[in-house]
């Protein structure tokens, strides 16, 4: 029997996923969770296999979750579904350790198979989402640059980008416009939008 965690913060999603995932007789979900922080509250307590988690969590995203769980139980497969396939969360998921990137369009059947397949030390990358990857490129940013602009998503003033990031205004603005350059943006805003757009920050 193959034990699962599964995360995902909707409700109804979860619910339907687990009820489908346990139809399989060689698969039992044993940890249902909300969040990231719950799966991995409840991973170092319950024996678990495979853990299949949505990319977009509240509070830990699906990826730094999958992290922190690789990092507790290293043996463990890791399965990321998503609605949002952007190159850059796929790249980010892969050198994370994870090793089946779905989108959430996937059916039971593909995604119980995929289960089986990372178990048995498989991966599995969603052909179009890895078309679209290898199409985007790699991320033109460099970590900093994609810090500061991700600081800058939500509208926050170049002083508050720069005490958030623990630089100087003057170094905060200098990351700010050459992530805007290498974008071609017209602003660090269009910037941000790019970037997440892409899955960069």
């Amino acid at each position: 029997m193959i034990r699962l965690l599964l995360a995902e913060d909707e409700h109804l999603i979860r619910t339907a996923l687990v009820r489908l995932l346990d139809l399989e007789d060689d698969l039992e979900v044993v940890v249902e969770a909300a969040s990231g922080e719950e799966a991995l509250e409840r991973a170092r307590t319950v024996e678990i296999d495979v853990a299949v988690l949505d990319l977009q969590l509240g509070g830990i995203d699906g990826i730094a979750t999958a992290e922190r769980l690789l990092a507790l139980r290293p043996g463990l497969a890791v399965v990321v579904v998503t609605s949002h396939g952007r190159p850059g969360h796929l790249k980010r998921a892969l050198q994370s350790g994870v090793r089946g990137f779905l989108p959430k369009t996937t059916s039971a059947d593909t995604l119980a198979a995929v289960v089986r397949s990372v178990h048995a030390g498989g991966r599995h990358v969603d052909p179009s989402l890895a078309a679209e990857a290898i199409a985007a490129g790699d991320s033109p940013l460099t970590a900093r640059e994609a810090d500061v602009l991700e600081l800058a998503a939500d509208g926050a003033p170049v002083e508050e980008i720069a005490r958030r990031a623990h630089l100087s205004p003057g170094t905060a603005r200098n990351y700010l416009s050459s992530a805007v350059t290498k974008l071609g943006a017209a602003n660090r805003h269009d910037a941000a939008a790019t970037a997440r757009r892409m899955g960069w920050i």
